[in-house]
């Protein structure tokens, strides 16, 4: 073993140990108890940090008990009428057999029907109705519905409003004057859709509320003369069409986004741990992705084509011009996915070097794929934990009620029950955030240290065939028993900085009511500045961890050394890294794209059920990005560890653990370095072995 190099160190006043500015150039000394990748005597480290997400969780508890006991979910998830009555519940009066919130006016105010009207096939535009009213006191028909088309019970609302307080009965001098729908859009119970009766039009269902159809929209406001005609929807009603689509959906939507992006993942991985499919399998994503755009690319532009050419038209403008949208998008992606393949050939072949050497070690420990698995079974469990004690937190609110004029003159008022939290709820609210951030960072920050223990321990033993799923199961226990106090401390920066960016979420949407530009592009600065330093935490997170897998320090001493070590091989570490991360990107868009392209196959067949299969598809896509996110998360651990593993040998022990495969790819495609003379003969001899 070579001689030791000592970190150059002083003493201070104060009796603790300060480093010199030499130690950027210290080399890494293996300590005296270092054996089989790892050191033979650990000790806890950072305890008081573990000691501190215990205490939190001790809290939160606490916070979800106070919830479970003096809350009620149904408030926050079941919607609120006008009168303070939860649709489909018995909270004040009894609304149990009338589930679903049809709004009546722009203020949210509305009230509990049995069903949501569904107008096709019933009336004779199949939309709408400007001669039937919903009202805030029940159905209401101008002239006792002679010319209505729909009968007076159609939409059953509930019967409790005819005695409400706040109710107030339609006229024809109040809602219908001169026997005149123009003259009714006007009129004080309309009142141009803030008043207290709305016409009766084609709804769609999302979260038991009732929402008008855009096409009911227009015909409504075509009969009535309003000032504005709705040719482009509100955003709003994008949303509430995609959340529609996929609740109707969900079945085909949860089943691709989890258990077929699962199962693509696991096949993709697989394939990935053959050595000799590896490059094929690189380049044939890539090629695939390539074939993704361009394919989205033609199919939308034809298909946009083909829609415009209809006469008469079948789909509204707005499907179009998104269509050529994608198009254009999806044209651009694909001119800069060729480009960066062709300028990053080099790196790309040399990443692949990295990868296999990361793939060699997780073949011989495929129990390791079980990792994100836990993982995402803790995750989930502990979202929904957070979940409940959230919806329950959330009900701790007030009902208040508000009032607005609809009549100048007379001075008469609608009421909309709204609801509103106090601060004591407010306050719990950001802890349990703070305390998911938290948790969430930690779960994830456990699996990439038992990746990295267990990737290190296989790249420092001699005999690597030695190595198997016993590792796993030891580096698990080392890592929850000795360095929780470590997970927690660079889980917890991570978490406030994600708590401070909700902060200024929140703050953005309160100045974005007064429409002051400056503070908004101030805020908007201070969100990137907290989003590049939570990206660069991660960053140092890993290799500290990395650091404390092979050396069990703490995390401030393993960060500081990864850092430094990081410094001394900046061009090999960074670049490797960049094009591996990169290559691991394209296998989540393939994952990704495979399992939405499937899912398509499945959505072709209810089609017909939905506003449009995009929608549904693009859930898809992200819920599988996400999957094979967690799944390809040991691969990118893998190779870091790898990378880290391999400078670190370099520096204690000349390589002498480097295999010859990872010795021949870095030297082949990595620009020539000079090598000290013990490191150029053991390249020579690990040349020999191979």
């Amino acid at each position: 073993m070579p001689q030791k190099h000592q970190a150059s160190r002083v003493r201070s006043d104060s009796g603790e140990d300060t480093f010199t500015k030499e130690e950027e150039h210290e080399k890494l000394v293996a300590p005296d108890d270092f054996e089989n990748g790892s050191v033979t005597n650990r000790y806890c480290t950072d305890c008081p940090c573990a000691l501190l997400l215990i205490l939190v969780w001790m809290i939160t508890t606490a916070v979800g008990y106070h919830a479970l006991q003096n809350g009620d979910a149904r408030l926050t998830v079941f919607p609120l009428d006008y009168d303070g009555n939860v649709c489909g519940t018995d909270y004040r009066e009894d609304m149990t057999d009338y589930p679903y919130l049809l709004f009546i006016n722009a203020y949210t105010g509305g009230v509990c029907v049995k069903e949501c009207p569904h107008l096709t096939g019933v009336v004779s535009n199949d939309v709408s109705d400007v001669r039937t009213l919903v009202t805030y006191a029940g159905m209401w028909q101008p002239n006792l519905g002679e010319e209505s088309e729909l009968p007076l019970d159609f939409v059953e609302v509930a019967p409790h409003y005819v005695n409400s307080s706040d109710s107030i009965f339609c006229t024809n001098t109040l809602c219908y004057p001169d026997d005149s729908p123009v003259a009714s859009w006007h009129a004080s119970g309309v009142n141009r859709g803030f008043g207290f009766a709305y016409y009766v039009g084609d709804t769609y269902e999302v979260f038991r509320r009732c929402y008008l159809t855009a096409e009911a929209q227009i015909a409504i406001q075509n009969h009535t003369k309003a000032e504005t005609v709705l040719e482009i929807p509100d955003p709003r009603e994008i949303i509430l069409n995609l959340y529609s689509d996929v609740w109707q959906t969900k079945e085909i939507v949860l089943g691709f986004g989890f258990a077929v992006a699962l199962g693509v993942s696991f096949v993709y991985i697989f394939l990935m741990r053959i050595p000799l499919l590896l490059s094929s399998m690189v380049w044939g994503s890539i090629g695939l992705t390539w074939a993704a755009f361009g394919a989205a690319s033609y199919y939308s532009r034809t298909t946009a084509i083909m829609l415009a050419a209809q006469e008469p038209q079948q789909v509204s403008m707005r499907w179009i011009r998104a269509l050529h949208a994608t198009s254009a998008i999806s044209a651009i992606i694909l001119v800069l996915l060729v480009l960066l393949a062709c300028c990053l050939r080099r790196q790309i072949q040399m990443s692949i070097g990295c990868v296999k050497e990361a793939a060699r070690a997780i073949n011989r420990m495929p129990l390791i794929f079980m990792v994100p698995v836990l993982q995402s079974i803790a995750f989930f469990g502990c979202l929904a934990v957070f979940l409940t004690y959230g919806a329950h937190l959330a009900s701790l609110g007030t009902i208040n009620v508000w009032e607005f004029p609809i009549d100048i003159k007379s001075g008469a008022e609608i009421a909309v029950r709204t609801y509103d939290f106090d601060g004591m709820a407010e306050g719990m609210a950001w802890f349990l955030l703070f305390a998911a951030f938290w948790t969430s960072n930690f779960i994830v920050s456990i699996g990439d240290l038992v990746v990295a223990m267990s990737v290190a321990r296989w790249y420092f033993q001699k005999d690597k065939k030695r190595v198997g799923n016993c590792v796993i199961f030891q580096s698990l226990l080392e890592t929850l028993w000795f360095h929780s106090g470590t997970l927690a401390y660079g889980s917890l920066l991570i978490a406030i900085v994600q708590t401070i960016r909700a902060i200024l979420e929140k703050i953005r949407r309160t100045i974005k009511k007064f429409d002051n530009k400056f503070a908004n592009s101030l805020i908007g600065c201070c969100q990137c500045c907290f989003c590049v330093l939570e990206s660069c935490l991660r960053f140092m997170n890993k290799n500290a961890y990395i650091q404390t897998a092979i050396f069990g320090t703490s995390f401030c001493q393993s960060a500081r050394q990864a850092f430094y070590l990081m410094l001394r091989h900046t061009g090999r570490i960074g670049a490797i890294s960049y094009v591996s991360g990169s290559i691991l990107i394209v296998g989540k868009l393939f994952i990704s794209a495979a399992t939405t392209g499937l899912s398509f196959l499945a959505l072709i067949d209810v089609s017909e059920e939905i506003n449009h299969v995009a929608g549904p598809m693009i859930v898809v896509f992200f819920i599988s990005y996400i999957v094979s996110d967690i799944f390809m998360g040991v691969f990118d651990m893998g190779i870091k560890t790898i990378l880290h593993c391999f400078v670190a040998d370099e520096e204690m022990f000349d390589g002498e653990y480097a295999d010859g495969a990872l010795v021949r790819w870095i030297e082949q495609y990595q620009e020539p370095t000079v090598m000290p003379a013990g490191r150029q003969k053991t390249t020579q001899q690990n040349r020999t072995k191979l």
